[in-house]
Formats: C-alpha cells, sequence, structure tokens
C-alpha cells in the first residue's frame, strides 16, 4: 500500500494538483490530509494559486482515499465545501507489523542511511494530529513505543525518531517555512507492516527517506 501525505494546503489549488499530479503514477491507495484544508489563516499571506472553491472541488474528487484531521485553521464552514469529514482532532491508522515481532530488524538513518543505534522498529501504528494540540511530552505518554506519529502546523519537514517514537512532518505544499520547499510525503506499506517513508517535493523529487 502507497500512502500520500499532505498538509497545510491553505487553499492553493495550484500546489494541490502539483502534489496529486507528481504522485498520480505511484497510485496512491491513500491520501492523508494533515489539516488546514482551504484557509490561509490570519498569519499567513495567500499562497500561490489560492482558491478555495476550487481546492474543494480537486479534494472531493479523491473524497474516497481520503483519511484526515482538522487544522488550527478549519471550522465547521469547511465542512459544508467538503464531502469527506474533516473536524475530528486525530485519527489512527493501524498496519498488523511483523516487524514489530523481531528484535533483529534496526531502522534506517535518514542521513547517513545505515543502521540507527536507536534501533526504531514500527509497531504498526499510525497517530495522526494537526500538530497544535499534543506536543512530545504529552504523545510519550499517551503512544506506544514504536508508533509513528504525523503531524503538519509548522511548515517544516521532520523525519526523525525521538524517545520511542517516529516523528514525521510533510511540511507544507503551499506556505513553506524551511529550506526543503514546497513538499509532501509516502509511507509505503508491505507484507510485514509499515516499510518505508520517503519525504519529497511536491514536483516528486525524492528529498530523504527511512526504511523499516
Amino acid at each position: 500500500m502507497v500512502m500520500q501525505i499532505i498538509s497545510d494546503i491553505h487553499g492553493s489549488a495550484a500546489d494541490l494538483r502539483t502534489a496529486i499530479d507528481s504522485f498520480a503514477a505511484k497510485k496512491p491507495d491513500l491520501l492523508l490530509l494533515c489539516g488546514d484544508f482551504l484557509n490561509h489563516g490570519p498569519r499567513n499571506d495567500l499562497p500561490a494559486g489560492y482558491d478555495t472553491k476550487a481546492t474543494a472541488a480537486l479534494l472531493n474528487e479523491y473524497k474516497d482515499k481520503i483519511i484526515c484531521v482538522r487544522g488550527n485553521c478549519d471550522s465547521e464552514v469547511d465542512q459544508m465545501m467538503l464531502e469527506f469529514p474533516c473536524l475530528n482532532a486525530y485519527t489512527t491508522l493501524f498496519f498488523p507489523s511483523a516487524r514489530a515481532e523481531t528484535d533483529s530488524r534496526t531502522a534506517v538513518d535518514v542521513h547517513t542511511k545505515t543502521n540507527c543505534a536507536s534501533g526504531f522498529v514500527p509497531n504498526g501504528r499510525i497517530f495522526v494530529h494537526h500538530g497544535h494540540l499534543y506536543d512530545r511530552p504529552q504523545l510519550q505518554k499517551l503512544l506506544p513505543a514504536g508508533t509513528i506519529v504525523v503531524s503538519g502546523h509548522t511548515h517544516l519537514t521532520v523525519l526523525e525518531e525521538d524517545g520511542g517514537l517516529f516523528y514525521l512532518n510533510p511540511g507544507s505544499i503551499s506556505i513553506p517555512k524551511c529550506a526543503d520547499g514546497k513538499t509532501c510525503a509516502l509511507i509505503e506499506t508491505d507484507a510485514a507492516g509499515i516499510k518505508k517513508i520517503l519525504l519529497c517535493s511536491i514536483g516528486g523529487a525524492e528529498l530523504r527517506s527511512v526504511e523499516f
């Protein structure tokens, strides 16, 4: 299975179209959205290609594949535009993991692509939230070790293990606040569970990855 992860669209229909079209060949089974769908928010400039109606229409084309959470810029009026439930604070996905049954498998470091000293092994659980309600100390109390935590909100890319959890932030496809630019991510699974995470530009270029 392939999941494409997109966050902080902020109403940019143009960037959303680029992000979807660039990965069409991979035929994602799910589109995982981390919030802030339509509105640019009071602290942001209008992104290029800002068109809330076109953004909503494009998202609705993929409603059967979308799993999402509510961002801090999303409200009840957005649900009137979107044909999928978009107001949940968090959601959890689970992929039964044979990798969690053995200590012989270790994670691959996202910078050197060698085995991590931490030996992080995913337990099959993916916890998704926008990023403004739970901080890392809270998440470490609430979630079991081996969980992959997916969030947006900061517009900064993150791909790292910390305290027994693995954190993925795909950045923003429209208003990036880091040197990686406009980004999204992919999660790949196989029969043994969660296999690989890739951080990519919305144009399709792979920036960093981690394998389990």
